[in-house]
């Protein structure tokens, strides 16, 4: 899918207040500058945002895509405390044809980012070439990759989409695990 498809395709619905709610039971905190849910859990909640490129107040903000599910996080979180960070830094410098897609990957996001930011009328001139997660030298941030490839889809990310298959046992946007804040379904 092409930038403009996607972004068109997030932007036909943007975040509502139910949703900004969710987002804020899920992080503790009132999120700034959400545009749209990204990507969903099958029962409707979100599970990664859109969030503007400029936030209130002039601040910029490259993490375009941001997760939000607890789960995601709390799974994620596992896989860096377990060196997984490190493993995937270690593939980058080994593996030619993954950094080839990880700079790919860079670039979507950026692309991405920049189609957003002139949609809505945000600078992004303060974090022009930054996308997240490290990308594309390094990996830095696993959940700011799994939320790129949750909110892309799978082929874009290649460590984002990695990350989901060494997680899928304890997250997967396919099953519901909204277990604390779950409003819109009944698992």
């Amino acid at each position: 899918m092409k930038v403009e498809e996607l972004l068109d395709s997030v932007l036909k619905n943007p975040a509502t207040p139910e949703d900004v709610d969710t987002v804020t039971k899920q992080l503790g905190r009132y999120p700034r500058g959400i545009v749209a849910v990204g990507a969903r859990c099958i029962c409707g909640n979100p599970l990664a945002v859109i969030t503007r490129p400029m936030l209130e107040g002039g601040v910029p903000f490259p993490t375009t895509c941001y997760l939000t599910s607890p789960e995601a996080v709390k799974a994620v979180s596992h896989v860096e405390a377990e060196g997984g960070m490190r493993i995937f830094n270690d593939s980058l410098a080994e593996d030619a044809n993954l950094a080839e897609q990880y700079q790919r990957a860079h670039e979507s996001y950026l692309s991405f980012r920049h189609a957003l930011a002139q949609r809505l009328g945000d600078d992004e001139s303060h974090i022009e070439g930054t996308s997240a997660g490290g990308m594309p030298v390094r990996v830095k941030c696993l959940h700011a990759l799994l939320a790129q490839s949750l909110v892309m889809g799978k082929g874009i990310n290649p460590i984002g989409d990695q990350v989901l298959t060494q997680i899928e046992d304890e997250f997967s946007p396919k099953v519901c695990r909204c277990a604390l804040y779950n409003d819109r379904s009944n698992n």
